[in-house]
């Protein structure tokens, strides 16, 4: 039987830089709010305080359980170097059974 796929998410947030990046990413994974973490490059285009900013900056792409989110809202809130940091979930709307059950099994 398939898992409910609504109790998984992935949680989106942006980072100035590597070092940040993985402390983040270390840390989730550590205190078990996150199964994995996955860091990419890109390049942000957005407006902030009046001015159109350009950044080279990280995306954390991280795996959990919908039911972690606020806590992972608030590690990343006490822990990130923005003002405002990048905090968005977006629920799983499916997932292969293997993969959701991992996830199960890693995250508190």
């Amino acid at each position: 039987m398939m898992p409910d796929t609504q109790q998984y998410c992935i949680v989106f947030c942006s980072c100035p830089n590597d070092v940040h990046a993985e402390m983040l990413s270390r840390s989730l994974i550590e205190s078990r709010l996150a199964a994995c973490v996955q860091i990419m490059p890109i390049r942000s285009f957005y407006e902030w305080k009046g001015e159109i900013c350009k950044e080279e900056e990280r995306l954390l792409l991280i795996k959990t359980k919908s039911s972690l989110y606020n806590s992972i809202e608030d590690f990343i809130s006490r822990n990130h170097p923005y003002e405002v940091p990048e905090i968005l979930m977006v629920p799983a709307t499916g997932g292969l059974e293997k993969y959701l059950a991992w996830i199960e099994t890693v995250c508190r």
